[in-house]
């Protein structure tokens, strides 16, 4: 039993050492301001989770846009 387990966190280590690998990086600049809804910030690209997830979407949309 403790044979799966080990494999199954192994697996789990392997799944989250590849995502961080391949997500994307942010190669923006401090501004003081939230990069997606200008709210003052003191560090940071983005004021709170929701205004990066937002601004994450609207890049992947953007990426995927075809170029007519």
């Amino acid at each position: 039993m403790s044979d799966e387990l080990d494999q199954a966190s192994e697996l789990e280590m392997l799944n989250t050492q590849i995502a961080l690998a391949n997500r994307p990086r942010v190669t923006a600049t401090f501004t003081g301001q939230c990069h997606w809804c200008e709210e003052p910030i003191d560090k940071g690209h983005y004021c709170d989770a929701e205004c990066r997830c937002d601004h994450e979407k609207y890049m992947r949309a953007q990426s995927h846009r075809s170029v007519a």
